[in-house]
């Protein structure tokens, strides 16, 4: 579904049931802009972006992570408005929704999503005063007008996986992943470096469910881990509410990504590590302003602040830990630490290809009533 968006959103309340799925949340939206004049490519002045994205805007993971980045812009004046096409997991209609916001004129259209890169290659040549950019990838096709993004996941996980490895006690680490792509691979590899970097010794088990958003196979993987003695579950993407529920039940800890995934299990969520695009779509968006529309390739990383690791403050995170944490995160801002995960094993989806399992299979979709936003003509 796709709605046009006026208004700063924020997570106020959320509800875990049973261990297979998050089933509830509640949208806020606060709307100084609901009455804003101008329209996208009206001249007006405004900078307005519209983003297609696989998953709900609010799944505490990859597409809310880009919407949370859209609110802070919003809030500090960067841009205007922004509008948003929700679960396009269906490659096709995704397309579909971005030449739509091409044609309606929007300065930025967002492709979020690796699977949409053989779109992009094919749309933006056809609007080429439009910008676009798209992620997690690098490749801007040689177009001037399409700029690519990545995230370093692996530093954030590097960290929480030395912190993991510190709070298992007897117990073992499992890490529950959609599919060995992309950022995803990153967290999965570095969570398991940083993990191992603290004890060579220490059973680190990987599963990869190959489905992005299929909360129940997150779940049977979290189950399984926990049934073979592991006291620290980590893992990514928006299928993982499965695994938290799990953890919740049995006690284990969780570490999450993406997204700050505290509010779903204050108990037992230790830290999340944070996407902030805004630290790298600031930049694009001057440039855009600026008449520069693409080509470049941008990074968010401990370093820029674009991967923040967000800690649960209602945790009691034991000091030689937060230590530990502190030093690790400070060694990867300066470049004194590198986490020894190649990134050219986490290489993104070959443009065009849509990796399995972005369909909604098993998972129960987050309800949202965002207050301020209005049906727009565009259907994905």
């Amino acid at each position: 579904m796709t709605r046009q968006h006026h208004t700063r959103r924020r997570v106020i309340g959320v509800a875990l049931t049973t261990s297979a799925a998050l089933v509830a949340a509640t949208i806020a939206g606060v709307a100084p802009n609901a009455s804003a004049s101008g329209s996208p490519g009206s001249g007006d002045g405004e900078f307005t972006v519209a983003v297609v994205m696989p998953s709900a805007a609010n799944d505490l993971a990859f597409s809310q992570s880009i919407i949370d980045s859209l609110d802070r812009l919003v809030e500090d004046g960067t841009i205007d408005e922004f509008s948003f096409s929700e679960n396009m997991f269906v490659v096709e209609d995704a397309a579909t929704a971005i030449r739509s916001y091409a044609e309606e004129g929007f300065d930025l259209v967002i492709a979020h999503g690796s699977q949409y890169g053989g779109s992009l290659e094919e749309i933006a040549p056809d609007f080429p005063e439009t910008a676009f950019a798209w992620g997690t990838a690098s490749d801007t096709f040689g177009l001037d007008n399409v700029s690519g993004y990545t995230a370093a996941s692996d530093q954030g996980g590097y960290v929480m996986g030395a912190m993991a490895a510190m709070l298992s006690g007897e117990g073992s680490i499992g890490i529950i992943g959609p599919i060995e792509v992309g950022d995803a691979k990153l967290y999965v590899d570095g969570f398991a470096a940083g993990a191992l970097s603290v004890d060579a010794e220490l059973d680190v088990g990987i599963n990869y469910t190959e489905s992005f958003s299929d909360t129940a196979l997150a779940a049977e993987a979290a189950t399984s881990f926990v049934d073979g003695g592991a006291t620290v579950l980590s893992g990514t993407a928006q299928m993982t509410v499965g695994a938290i529920g799990v953890a919740q039940e049995s006690g284990a800890l969780w570490f999450g990504t993406q997204s700050n995934q505290t509010v779903l299990a204050p108990d037992i969520v230790v830290a999340s590590q944070v996407y902030h695009w805004e630290i790298v779509l600031a930049d694009l968006v001057e440039g855009v302003s600026g008449g520069v529309l693409g080509g470049t390739a941008y990074d968010i990383n401990i370093g820029n602040e674009g991967l923040v690791v967000e800690f649960n403050p209602d945790f009691d995170v034991p000091e030689d830990v937060q230590a530990l944490a502190d030093d690790l995160i400070a060694q990867l801002a300066s470049g004194e630490l590198e986490t020894g995960v190649a990134t050219e094993l986490a290489a993104d989806t070959t443009p065009g290809s849509e990796p399995a399992g972005t369909e909604p299979m098993g998972t129960e979709p987050i309800e949202s009533e965002p207050s301020g936003e209005t049906t727009a003509t565009t259907e994905g």
